[in-house]
């Protein structure tokens, strides 16, 4: 790691670490999820995983990054010399930690380019163009008019690439920057502005008529609609929301300060997020609830925020207003997210290759823009291929899907076992405690070290074995 990188203060590392996992994660797939699977419940579910699964692997990851000052690849290699038989090979889970945001990073674009595209949609066209009652015509059938805008969109490839190229110079421009120039200033700035949006409208959603069976059905738990999939699907958020098993917080612990209190930060990027999360769900399930009932959450799905929350706007007083709010918000949180993927793959390109920082980007950019301009073929000319076809439960997915499956569902929870073993087994749980307790208490070093020890791998199986088919 070149000598001048690194985060100036505490609070640089805090708020970079949470503009990384606040992003769409955040903002649009928690609270589909919370709506897919109960509402309550699942907000119960995950509350109860940030505080135990969630954190164990946040600040063990931190904590490794700080321990070697490398990114993934280089602190597994490092932690791992001289380890021999099983427990040499755990370096591997630093490539898969490193590959991770690799493959997430190009997809994530294509889904900031839908995001620019819809704030100069929601600027730029009146409000009744998304009107429920509208009905329009998409590859010659009929369909929801806001749907049918959606798709329209996505399966043309000039406009898509467009708004993926204009995302991509926008997040590439800040990292160019540096860590403390770029990425930590940008997140000062970007940061409180989402949160006050956020906050803002929260509050328009709770003057909306019918609006309180929204908040109910969101803010009471119903024990009715649990299952171990309420628990699967939670866990499967963790990793987007805290930016877990995908190299980010390793490489952010590389570039925090020995003398900042690695407890607190990591307990107010935990705070921070969860926080964001928590009136995400609030500002769109409740206004969704109050547009169409609580079908209409719970069947919304991915599209809930290109498909549903357009209509919601279109149907309540001010829409155009709030609805380009909304999407500066949730484009404000995509790029933040993508900037802590970007520059993950900077460091550790930069580190393994040993070049420069301005190559690594250029290598970088070099991909993303490959794997991202066919993700988006796939919903156009490339809409045959779909590489998991040959697995039932997987046939029809397009290549964005599969993209998301490999990463989230398979390799992630992979990498995160990695990360315990390396925790456990290699470190030893009694010095990576050390690293991360220092001079200060830490009052929450017993649930640490119970979920790394007992918790943690059997949770990761389990989500694995849904992905593979073999339980669900």
């Amino acid at each position: 790691m070149h000598k001048n990188e690194g985060f100036s203060s505490k609070l640089g590392f805090v708020l970079a670490a949470a503009g990384s996992a606040v992003g769409l994660g955040n903002i649009w797939r928690f609270p589909y999820l919370t709506a897919k699977y109960g509402g309550g419940i699942f907000l119960l579910t995950y509350l109860i995983l940030v505080l135990t699964f969630g954190y164990a692997l946040l600040i063990a990851e931190n904590a490794i990054g700080r321990m070697t000052r490398k990114g993934p690849i280089g602190a597994f290699r490092e932690l791992c010399a001289g380890k021999k038989s099983f427990l040499g090979s755990v370096r591997v889970g630093g490539w898969i930690n490193a590959v991770v945001p690799l493959l997430i990073l190009p997809y994530y674009c294509v889904i900031g380019g839908w995001v620019t595209k819809y704030v100069f949609a929601m600027m730029c066209n009146p409000v009744a163009r998304f009107h429920k009652d509208a009905i329009e015509s998409y590859a010659g059938l009929k369909m929801n008019a806001s749907a049918a805008y959606f798709q329209n969109f996505i399966t043309d490839p000039w406009q898509a690439v467009g708004f993926f190229l204009l995302f991509v110079v926008v997040i590439v421009a800040v990292a160019a920057f540096g860590v403390e120039k770029g990425v930590e200033r940008f997140n000062k700035i970007l940061m409180p502005i989402l949160i006050l949006l956020i906050i803002a409208i929260c509050i328009y959603c709770m003057f909306l008529p019918n609006s309180g069976a929204g908040f109910r059905y969101y803010l009471m738990p119903d024990p009715s609609k649990f299952s171990y999939m309420t628990v699967v699907a939670a866990m499967g958020q963790l990793f987007f929301s805290l930016s877990i098993a995908m190299g980010i917080m390793i490489t952010y612990g590389a570039y925090m300060r020995n003398e900042d209190n690695l407890v607190s930060s990591v307990n107010q990027v935990e705070l921070f997020d969860t926080g964001v999360a928590f009136l995400a769900g609030l500002m769109i399930i409740p206004s969704v609830v109050a547009f169409g009932g609580e079908k209409a959450a719970e069947q919304a799905g991915v599209g809930l925020v290109f498909v549903t929350m357009p209509q919601v706007f279109a149907s309540f007083p001010g829409g155009q207003f709030v609805g380009a709010a909304f999407f500066i918000l949730v484009l404000f949180a995509a790029a933040t997210s993508a900037i802590s993927l970007l520059e993950t793959n900077v460091h550790t390109i930069s580190q393994e290759l040993k070049i420069s920082r301005a190559k690594a980007i250029v290598l970088n950019v070099c991909e993303v823009a490959v794997i991202g301009v066919v993700t988006i073929l796939g919903y156009s000319l490339l809409s045959f291929v779909q590489p998991l076809n040959f697995i039932s439960r997987y046939r029809g997915m397009d290549i964005l899907g599969t993209l998301d499956f490999i990463s989230n569902s398979v390799l992630m929870p992979i990498g995160a076992i990695m990360t315990t073993v390396l925790v456990v087994g290699v470190i030893g749980i009694e010095r990576i405690c050390r690293e991360i307790r220092g001079q200060n208490k830490w009052y929450r070093e017993f649930v640490f070290q119970f979920c790394m020890c007992v918790v943690v791998i059997p949770c990761l199986l389990i989500v694995l074995l849904n992905a593979t088919g073999l339980i669900g």
